[in-house]
């Protein structure tokens, strides 16, 4: 039986009128600024006026570490929020704006798949209402004033051979990665070695995410630490006086924008860096709006529990002073297989000695979440047609013995109906109490925040600083920013920094080869093993098979 494609089925739905998914969600149309029918952008007057509103409950969705086999977290994410309806909730769901980089590179798409999706699927995997070319924008705009301040006479002293701040753009070109600009004459400015980030990797679009309003924005831009003075001091875009010029590109990109499921369940689709780059996760302005709307909120962080899980309790939670009340951890037989050491090809095959050998690495973020974080979890196991019964009582019963229950989810093939049973133990989960904690206490030193996530989440023994990394560290905390949370910039294919390195892999040490503030958004980016801000695109890039015919219709998207 052949299956239809996610575009095919979102194609197929008929959507609501954003107006009515914004009535069903309790917004009056007065805060509503529409992009055509099916999208709206919110008011930040909205969360003014909901203020003393009580907050629904708040469930982060989160992985197993990443598969080629597939995990299936944000089709998990919005198939819980129809769920949740299903059995008389009033909930929300919360994603981030997917990157054009990665869908015309890797994935082809993100916004769900199967009957669990976010529509308008073509308008959000694309420009969508514009979010990331207003980041973009302004990343860029920084960058020009920077090098025209150097070009005019350079008051501030800046040593371009210290300029930390990149360009940016939102696609994977990995010939941009290293560059040298300014060339060809003295009146194309100054010539100094550059490169470009990925939009999405950009200081800018943290800042974006966790920013409270307008003028946090703004007072966040300014902290923006763009380059260094001859003298090694700090330069700012406050130094720059640029943070009037990027919050005016960037006071409409701050609105949430409002969308709905297949089952016309609204979602709020608003910011989106990468968990291996940022802080992974929807902007803290879309979370507290739909905390605000809804009793149930379902989000969803980057990649696997130890990047996207780490960053959203220990960065977006502690800054934006949230509390979780329960995690639903997202795995597969298939991929708990290919951690086991299944190739792909193999992996519709019944193998239990395969998947005892992966599991370890469920088990391991279970442990993380409960016992580090301490906070409620669910295992929910994205069925595939090729799992046996045996494989998943194994898992089932493996869970069980760390006190956690398993929900078998089929909401890629029935939408909503088929994550019934695990939205049922959310909401048993979601009355438990709990002691939400950090894994690590943000007043102590750099180095001692980088030892508690790598052994408490990655369970490495040790943290090695490299090259210039322990002079960048001394110099962080001479500058006073050593009080930041740390956003650990790290494969997503490991809980180690070497990506073949598949399961729970042991005796490892995490290699720090750069520490970098991020002012703006609070925090410090410590980059290890070969993690890259500017990915680049696979042999077959997923653009190849996405094309568009006489009438608009859209193709090969996924």
């Amino acid at each position: 039986m052949g299956y239809k494609s996610d575009i095919e089925i979102a194609q197929e739905t008929k959507l609501q009128h954003i107006s009515e998914v914004a009535r069903t969600a309790g917004i009056d149309e007065k805060y509503l600024e529409y992009y055509g029918n099916n999208k709206a952008k919110v008011s930040l007057d909205l969360m003014k006026d909901m203020q003393d509103k009580p907050n629904g409950k708040l469930i982060l969705v989160t992985a197993i570490t990443p598969t080629p086999a597939g995990e299936g977290k944000t089709t998990t994410t919005v198939g819980l929020g129809d769920a949740l309806r299903h059995i008389g909730k009033k909930s929300m769901i919360a994603l981030r704006e997917p990157s054009l980089g990665p869908v015309f590179g890797v994935k082809g798409g993100a916004a769900g798949g199967g009957y669990a999706q976010v529509v308008p699927m073509e308008d959000i995997n694309l420009h969508f209402t514009g979010d990331l070319h207003a980041i973009g924008a302004a990343n860029n705009l920084l960058a020009a004033m920077l090098d025209n301040h150097i070009y005019q006479g350079n008051k501030l002293n800046i040593d371009p051979r210290r300029i930390t701040w990149h360009r940016a753009v939102d696609m994977n070109d990995r010939q941009l990665r290293f560059m040298v600009n300014g060339i060809n004459g003295r009146t194309n400015g100054v010539p100094r070695e550059d490169s470009f980030d990925i939009t999405v990797a950009s200081e800018i679009m943290a800042v974006l995410c966790l920013s409270s309003g307008i003028t946090d924005l703004k007072e966040r831009i300014a902290r923006i630490v763009v380059g260094y003075t001859y003298d090694e001091k700090p330069v700012t875009a406050g130094d720059l006086k640029a943070q009037g010029a990027l919050t005016a590109l960037l006071k409409d990109a701050l609105k949430p924008n409002l969308v709905q499921t297949l089952e016309h369940t609204p979602a709020f689709v608003h910011g989106g860096p990468f968990a291996n780059i940022a802080h992974g996760c929807n902007s803290v302005l879309a979370t507290k709006c739909a905390l605000k709307l809804s009793d149930y909120l379902v989000t969803e962080a980057g990649f696997g529990a130890d990047l996207g899980a780490e960053k959203f309790f220990d960065i977006k939670c502690r800054i934006a002073g949230l509390k979780p009340d329960a995690t639903v951890i997202v795995a597969s037989v298939r991929a708990l297989k290919h951690h086991g050491g299944v190739a792909k090809a193999n992996l519709g095959t019944e193998n239990l000695e395969a998947l005892e050998k992966g599991l370890p690495n469920l088990l391991q973020h279970i442990s993380n979440v409960t016992t580090v974080f301490k906070v409620p979890a669910v295992v929910a196991i994205n069925r595939f047609p090729t799992d046996t019964e045996a494989e998943l009582k194994l898992i089932e019963d493996k869970c069980k013995e760390l006190g956690v229950n398993v929900a078998l989810s089929e909401v890629w093939g029935k939408g909503g109906a088929g994550g019934v049973e695990l939205a049922k133990e959310v909401v048993r989960l979601c009355e438990q109490p709990n002691d939400f904690s950090f894994a690590y206490d943000v007043n102590t030193s750099i180095m001692e925040k980088l030892e508690a996530i790598s052994k408490k989440i990655y369970h490495a023994d040790s943290v090695e600083l490299v090259g210039t990394a322990p002079k960048q560290l001394q110099q962080l905390e001479d500058y006073g920013f050593g009080n930041l949370p740390i956003c650990m910039a790290k494969t997503q294919y490991s809980f180690s920094d070497n990506a073949a390195l598949l399961g729970t892999p042991k005796n490892f040490k995490i290699t720090v080869r750069n520490l970098k503030v991020s002012a703006g958004a609070g925090f410090i980016v410590a980059l290890t093993g070969e993690v890259m801000t500017m990915p680049g695109l696979p042999k077959v890039p997923a653009a190849e098979s996405i094309d568009v015919d006489e009438n608009g219709k859209i193709s090969g998207l996924f």
